[in-house]
């Protein structure tokens, strides 16, 4: 047989494996999302630093207070008082502190960062206030909504020492169903799919969790000093230390945003190139594996459409394989919709029992995300392949108003403010 032939065979059979990977992590997800993790309750601060009022602020800022964990103190920190932020964290606090759960609550101003991002220096500044007895540390950003057992499911994996970290994820619920972001929702899906029972699972900082005693033991507390990433400075550290980071499915978090086109390429490219320089393994695995499926389906199609015209004998062959790309690539979408369906529907089940105007809202936002994620999936792979692409080049970045020059992994320089930044 011709060396195509092989190639070509070889094209199915691989996309059958990441079709039965993509399964095996949806089954998964929908294993362990509903377990009961009531028992393991060790101290645990729940830092969640803040820049700005996010869309929903009150919202999400509403669910840290209302977790269902009795041994847990919630600080929140900002960078200086005349952040947005602030004066509504102390008024939250005022008014939240004396319902919740939460042991302590605390409102902190860190002050401005000199050597690396800004929320990496307000988490550092609160881990210096940490006491002796506590013996987790949970990180949550401010633009996301969280359920009430979040906080038990997220420290629950650090009961075994295999696990140095544990991590959920976001999913982007669009507050308007304009084109950019329901792109927006439908490209962060596809990464959200990757996340299993896996040992290439990566740490999100807007949802995880580590143990202190792993966290000065892998010698966060000295990487991070001079770092841009939290989340992949973590995982890099405590994985080169030989231990996990698992997914908690129950952890994914929905996160509410409006995008317009420029703003989904400015955080595309931020987020893909602060993963080259400090993941470059990960990058370079996203970069093969996004090209690979825009090449397969597209530049397979070509080659059967020539096959047929020469009449080849082997245009079966060659015909079979833009279709199981087609046909793989689209049952991932529908598997990564439905598991987000059945992560996020207690969450949707809080909001309706609330304001079910505003659930019904949220309600048809998802079906449009998940509309659009399915009949579009073959665009959203050339828009994931150019965010990745586009972020090969330089090492200067703006996040959250700030420009940020990356060197290496755990070398940064603060360049300073930029007002006009989105």
């Amino acid at each position: 047989m011709d060396w195509y032939y092989y190639i070509a065979l070889a094209a199915i059979l691989s996309q059958l494996f990441f079709l039965f990977h993509a399964y095996r992590n949806y089954h998964y997800a929908l294993a362990k999302y509903r377990r009961n993790r009531s028992w393991y309750r060790p101290r645990t601060v729940l830092l969640v630093p803040c820049k700005g009022r996010d869309l929903a602020f009150q919202r999400n800022i509403t669910s840290f207070f209302n977790q269902d964990y009795e041994n847990y103190l919630l600080w929140f920190v900002v960078a200086d008082e005349s952040d947005l932020a602030y004066a509504q964290l102390c008024e939250l606090k005022n008014k939240l502190s004396t319902g919740s759960k939460a042991q302590d609550v605390q409102v902190f101003v860190a002050g401005k960062s000199q050597s690396c991002s800004q929320k990496i220096h307000n988490l550092l500044y609160c881990y210096e206030k940490v006491s002796d007895d506590v013996e987790v540390l949970a990180f949550a950003d401010s633009d996301v909504c969280v359920r009430s057992d979040w906080l038990s499911h997220i420290v629950y994996p650090l009961r075994q020492s295999k696990n140095g970290a544990s991590s959920g994820y976001r999913w982007f619920i669009p507050k308007k169903n304009n084109s950019a972001s329901l792109a927006l929702s439908a490209v962060n899906a596809k990464i959200a799919q990757l996340l299993g029972n896996s040992l290439f699972n990566q740490a999100w900082g807007g949802s995880m969790a580590i143990r202190v005693d792993v966290f000065r033991r892998v010698g966060l507390d000295r990487i991070w000093p001079k770092a841009v990433s939290d989340d992949l400075s973590l995982s890099r550290a405590v994985k080169k230390a030989g231990m996990n980071v698992a997914f908690v499915p129950a952890c994914l978090v929905a996160s509410y945003e409006s995008a317009t086109w420029g703003k989904l390429f400015e955080f595309g490219r931020r987020q893909f190139l602060i993963t080259r320089i400090s993941a470059p393994a990960t990058w370079w695995f996203g970069l093969c594996s996004s090209l690979y499926s825009v090449l397969g389906l597209w530049c397979g199609a070509g080659l059967a459409v020539y096959a047929a015209k020469i009449g080849d004998e082997n245009t079966a062959l060659f015909a079979a394989v833009p279709v199981v790309f087609f046909a793989s690539q689209l049952a991932r979408a529908i598997l990564r919709q439905k598991m987000a369906d059945k992560l996020l529907k207690y969450e949707r089940q809080v909001t309706s029992k609330a304001c079910p105007e505003r659930s019904r809202g949220e309600q048809r936002a998802m079906r449009a995300a998940c509309a659009a994620d399915i009949l579009l999936f073959w665009v959203w792979s050339l828009l994931l392949l150019s965010l990745i692409i586009s972020s090969a080049f330089g090492r200067v970045i703006c996040w959250r108003g700030i420009r940020y020059k990356l060197l290496g992994p755990t070398e940064t320089i603060v360049l300073g403010s930029n007002k006009n930044s989105l």
